[in-house]
């Protein structure tokens, strides 16, 4: 970011303070306050609205090694409201190499808005010019850790070289994927085409803008989930059921391989943008909302896709106030959930059909012990090898599932991570 225009910039910075105090203050996912029509963006430009939200997630990817470069320069802590403004302006000088100037000066803005801040000017202003002496903050320090209640449980199926992998991978901004809609010929400047398929577009691209979005010729799916349809693997005029389907981008595929689709999903909220983009892309589903616990379907199904409810634990490159959000109690409930809507879902099957059960979760309670679990209390249920285009052997578990980790393609900007399998029952 070379210079700062002060006036939107400190618009963008303060808006991305309010983010950063209702993830690390108040606990709410992030996605829910950006959803907020009256949260911290609402009267900002498009662009300020997106440098605040870029700003918010670079500092929650960072937070511990800011913290390590503060703590020299700060003889007590300072008030909370101060700390996540200081976090702010040490991303801005080790991440996005701003102008020092720019950071400084507008930190001790920021501080002399608030009537709770105004005294602490001076210590910001004498803090940041210290940091902002050294060259690159960051040299030296390692990438932000896991929180412990996951990150122990990952060390000990993983290891710990697999683990600073993946911590590694989710310290950077995350690219973007899309799924192409089958017959498109999509040409997007800088694009990669992945192994499995999917296309990886160029850092910072403003997604509706480019070409091919609003002709409906793609969507925004990040590549791993995309592998969950491939693995279904649906044929034109089968009947198949998405659960737990928005936001939309397995409904997408499904209907765009020519099946009849049921989006299945408890919240209609969130329904909302799943038939927004069905719409777009010119593709057709029946959309219902409602309690999968309680819904019972007309007709049996030839295949479903289970994205069951989970920790999202594998999600953390994209969603980085997580770890500052969750905690892991709520565990044993998503559990036995999950357990519970598998069970369901093999009930509305035709003979023969087969289930794909998926979680974007790194752990394998709720992955490979649930596959583990439906085998054993289902007799006769096959798990079916998942040989995709671009999966590696690696990525393939004895039992047959797919595992796969954000450290997997790091040297690309990494993948989400998910448990999958595909189950068939007998004919």
């Amino acid at each position: 970011m070379a210079g700062d225009k002060q006036s939107g910039g400190l618009a963008a910075r303060a808006a991305a303070l309010a983010l950063l105090e209702a993830v690390l203050e108040q606990g709410a996912m992030l996605g829910q306050v950006l959803a907020d029509p009256a949260g911290p963006l609402t009267g900002l430009s498009p662009s300020d609205r997106a440098r605040a939200q870029r700003l918010a997630l670079a500092v929650l990817r960072h937070i511990e090694p800011a913290d390590r470069v503060l703590k020299p320069h700060l003889r007590k802590e300072p008030p909370e409201a101060v700390r996540i403004a200081l976090r702010l302006a040490v991303v801005e000088l080790a991440v996005e190499h701003a102008a020092a100037h720019g950071v400084v000066n507008a930190a001790v803005s920021l501080m002399r808005l608030g009537k709770r801040t105004t005294h602490m000017a001076g210590l910001v202003n004498a803090v940041l010019r210290k940091v902002a002496e050294v060259p690159e903050p960051f040299a030296g320090l390692p990438p932000q850790r896991l929180p412990f209640w996951l990150r122990k449980p990952l060390v000990d199926t993983y290891g710990r070289e697999q683990v600073a992998a993946m911590e590694a991978v989710q310290a950077l901004a995350p690219p973007i994927d899309i799924s192409v809609k089958p017959g498109a010929e999509v040409a997007i400047p800088g694009a990669e085409a992945l192994p499995t398929g999917s296309l990886r577009l160029p850092p910072q691209v403003q997604v509706s803008n480019l070409p091919g979005f609003a002709e409906g010729q793609w969507w925004v799916q990040d590549a791993a989930a995309a592998l969950a349809v491939g693995l279904l693997a649906p044929r034109p005029g089968e009947r198949v059921l998405d659960l737990c389907a928005a936001p939309g981008g397995k409904t997408l595929q499904l209907a765009a391989a020519g099946a009849q689709v049921l989006a299945l999903d408890i919240s209609a909220p969130r329904l909302v943008r799943l038939r927004d983009n069905l719409a777009r892309c010119g593709l057709a589903a029946e959309v219902v909302a409602a309690d999968a616990l309680v819904w019972q379907p007309a007709a049996a199904f030839d295949a479903i896709l289970l994205d069951a409810p989970c920790s999202a634990t594998g999600t953390i490159r994209r969603h980085p106030d997580l770890p500052f959000v969750k905690d892991g109690s709520d565990l044993p409930q998503v559990l036995a959930l999950q357990a519970a809507l598998i069970d369901r879902a093999l009930g509305w099957l035709k003979p023969g059909g087969r289930l794909v059960f998926c979680t974007c979760s790194l752990l394998p309670d709720e992955g490979e012990a649930q596959l583990a679990g439906a085998l054993a209390r289902h007799p006769g249920l096959v798990v079916e090898r998942p040989d995709l285009p671009g999966v590696e052997p690696a990525w393939i578990t004895e039992t047959g599932g797919l595992r796969l980790r954000p450290d997997y393609w790091a040297e690309r900007g990494g993948m989400d991570g998910f448990f999958m399998a595909r189950l068939r029952l007998p004919a």
